[in-house]
């Protein structure tokens, strides 16, 4: 016979029986749910000529950078972090596609070249896209559009939809080149089918005014080379004629980035993604607007500065907003090294005062000396990187393979030759870095610990760079130096370390020679013998 209170025991413990089993398969469903929901979102906020020492946090003088500060005081702050080469469309190159730029012959891109990734090469986007994120680009492109000349009237395709993103608002090229339009996906933005553009970098047409005949229409007078085609009182590299309705006005630039990034954010926000958020500040011609102006000591380059660090909070609030701050790690850098004067009068040179653009560093954009490639670099990432500083040797070009390990994906063996999973690195985990690292410059340069090699330069060196008053390490002869003693590289210390040197030269030699350098990286010789 069963007594009451027995039943009762028997249906409390049925129920907390099925308690248990509902909750055991709702843990098991919330499992199972698509691995992209646990992925945090990525940012790279891609600060153009943005030098060392040109932030706070590195030691800036003369302007603040309060945005740009509470990313480092929140996240970890790199000093020995590298863009891949002294100028940006090679830095580009290899940031995107986890390749020395060299492998591809890149080099500064005029605003009229074809598209430089070619479609079907791995990209940093396109491996993000596998892993189930919505991928853009926002801001300066400079690699390229279309298969010959860019069709600026018509569809620019190939561009970045093409090689990994899935949706593209981009300055074509550098602000001091025409066209001075914005790209959305493959069309010019607001233009006039009745309006048409024409650009030559090779001959003047049209008749719009040029610098070196109207220098009474400038805000600021210009070399030789920025001397072409007027738009919004300021002359560019090239000559171009049309597009009136779609030309931008530099001191909005900043604004209409900011609110593409917004956008893109609020639209994607239930999902991961990725936004290269490449900004035109602080390159030439330096226009930010007008509510920065007088924001710095340093005239325009320093008012540039402030708008730059205006932009990196826009991101910031963005995230805020939306809660998504603790799911989205954000990385600060810069395409290469500074410069001052770089074809405009601007007077940064003037004004610079006690500031050091490049912190303790030698020379600048171009060079091939520490400063030319050593950039800020701030990772931020809110509960999952604790705050500090981290002298861990890592490069751009490691974002491809850090990002692969981060999402989850494995590369496939002919994928970013030159990239390292230096994910720990990057986030603090370890503070070893690369044990070996290239600089391109217009030579090349391997950094081996606190050891710098600078091959010699036997090309002649190009005569624009004699204007720029930044040492450039070209030489006819090797140099090295130890910047754990010699942080300015002035003392080249080949001839006392001549086994040194050999070995450098070697190494160098050897990645130059090689398909690639990646870990499991298949070269093409041993590709084909499979």
């Amino acid at each position: 016979m069963i007594f009451p209170d027995t039943i009762q025991r028997y249906l409390m413990n049925k129920w907390l029986f099925l308690i248990f089993i509902s909750l055991l398969l709702g843990q098991m469903s919330c499992r199972q749910k698509p691995a992209a929901a646990e992925k945090p979102n990525i940012i790279i906020i891609y600060v153009d000529d943005l030098g060392y020492g040109d932030v706070g946090c590195y030691g800036a003088g003369g302007v603040s950078t309060p945005n740009v500060d509470l990313l480092a005081s929140k996240g970890l702050m790199l000093t020995d972090a590298h863009a891949t080469a002294s100028t940006c469309t090679p830095s580009r190159f290899s940031l995107l596609t986890g390749s020395y730029a060299f492998r591809n012959d890149a080099a500064i891109l005029p605003g009229d070249a074809p598209l430089l990734i070619r479609p079907g090469t791995p990209t940093l986007p396109g491996m993000l896209q596998k892993a189930g994120y919505t991928t853009a680009v926002i801001g300066k492109w400079h690699l390229g559009l279309g298969n010959g000349t860019p069709q600026w009237n018509g569809i620019l395709k190939p561009g970045p939809t093409e090689v990994g993103f899935d949706y593209s608002f981009i300055v074509p090229a550098t602000l001091d080149r025409v066209p001075t339009v914005y790209v959305e996906n493959h069309r010019v933005v607001n233009l006039d089918a009745q309006d048409t553009i024409a650009v030559s970098y090779e001959h003047r047409i049209g008749n719009l005014p040029i610098g070196l005949e109207h220098p009474e229409l400038l805000k600021f007078k210009a070399d030789s080379q920025h001397s072409g085609t007027i738009v919004d009182s300021i002359s560019r590299i090239g000559f171009m004629s049309g597009g009136r309705s779609a030309w931008w006005k530099d001191e909005d630039i900043a604004d209409v980035l900011v609110k593409q990034m917004d956008a893109f954010i609020r639209k994607h926000q239930k999902s991961p993604f990725f936004l290269y958020f490449s900004l035109t500040d602080i390159h030439v011609p330096r226009a930010p607007a007008y509510r920065f102006k007088g924001k710095s000591t340093m005239g325009s380059r320093g008012d540039a500065i402030a708008e730059m660090d205006w932009s990196t909070g826009a991101v910031l609030k963005t995230l805020d907003a939306l809660g998504l701050t603790d799911n989205t790690l954000v990385i600060f850098t810069s395409d290469n090294g500074p410069v001052l004067d770089d074809g405009y009068d601007d007077h940064a040179e003037q004004l610079v005062g006690a500031h050091r653009p490049g912190g303790p560093f030698k020379g600048g954009k171009y060079s091939a000396f520490e400063a030319g490639t050593r950039v800020p670099a701030i990772v931020y990432w809110p509960g999952k990187i604790k705050p500090g500083t981290s002298n861990a040797l890592v490069s751009q070009v490691d974002f491809f393979a850090s990002f692969a390990a981060l999402t989850g994906q494995k590369l496939d063996e002919r994928d970013a030759p030159d990239s390292f999973n230096m994910l720990d690195a990057l986030t603090g985990k370890s503070d070893t870095g690369r044990t070996t690292l290239l600089e391109e410059a217009y030579t090349f340069a391997l950094r081996s610990g606190a050891w710098k090699y600078i091959a010699p330069q036997t090309r002649p060196t190009p005569g624009w760079m004699s204007n720029k008053k930044i040492p450039t390490g070209l030489e006819p002869f090797p140099q090295l130096y130890r910047l754990d003693a010699d942080t300015a590289e002035l003392h080249n210390v080949r001839e006392q370390y001549p086994d040194r040197t050999a070995e450098m030269k070697n190494t160098l030699t050897k990645i130059i020679q090689d398909d690639g350098t990646r870990p499991g990286f298949k070269k093409q010789n041993q590709a084909a013998n499979r």
